[in-house]
């Protein structure tokens, strides 16, 4: 497989060394970096902000890092639809991809937030991707955010691009839950319902867990 020449292997290792010096790790650090140099000088230009944030939302408590990565992705992305960002009807970006176009749909938004929040060490079980039907002034529109679970059967805050504050569930009544996800299950709604295994089940998740993988978050 052979890297682009956007920025110089060797700055690159060596930008993954300062990383780990400063509280990052080393192999997930350059694994992003050679992932970036694969999607072209977008995505490595995009990657300095991104290791920041990791590096900066690792040191904080569970609230300050739901705030840091949730602001980060509603800033960093533009909403645009699958088939005007990628020219397609529905796809699912990883972190990188999103970040390195700077446009994405909802889909987008809360699967980049997910991964940066495992990546800095969120367990998994207090995450969700929670695809629902938001009610919006031009009527009831299929819409995904990330639910983070402080216990197991506490109520959720959700984490959105359409409303960038993060609120608890119960004041968010405009988000009708459907079914939920994480890399472990798939529930019915947002509850504790099994609906089966998410990688069998849902093809484009499957995907997007690869991508994310060989991009270093997992």
């Amino acid at each position: 497989m052979h890297l682009c020449s956007c920025r110089p292997l060797p700055a690159l290792v060596a930008l993954a060394l300062w990383l780990s010096g400063h509280g990052l790790w080393a192999g997930d650090s350059l694994q992003m970096i050679q992932a970036a140099q694969r999607l072209g000088p977008r995505a490595v230009a995009a990657l300095p902000s991104l290791q920041a944030l990791l590096q900066h939302s690792a040191t904080l408590d569970d609230e300050g890092q739901l705030a840091a990565v949730n602001s980060y992705f509603n800033r960093r992305i533009v909403f645009a639809e699958d088939s005007d960002a990628w020219g397609q009807a529905d796809h699912w970006a990883s972190p990188l991809e999103a970040l390195a176009l700077g446009r994405g749909d909802c889909e987008d938004y809360a699967i980049g937030k997910y991964f940066s929040l495992l990546a800095v060490g969120m367990p998994v079980a207090r995450l969700r991707l929670v695809y629902v039907r938001a009610q919006t002034g031009a009527g009831s529109q299929p819409h995904m955010v990330l639910a983070f679970y402080a216990q197991p059967n506490s109520e959720p805050l959700i984490l959105d691009n359409l409303i960038t504050d993060l609120r608890p569930a119960s004041r968010r009544p405009d988000l009708v839950p459907v079914f939920s996800f994480n890399s472990e299950g798939l529930w019915q709604g947002a509850g504790a319902q099994s609906a089966g295994d998410p990688l069998a089940r849902l093809s484009r998740w499957r995907e997007v867990l690869a991508k994310a993988r060989a991009e270093g978050f997992l």
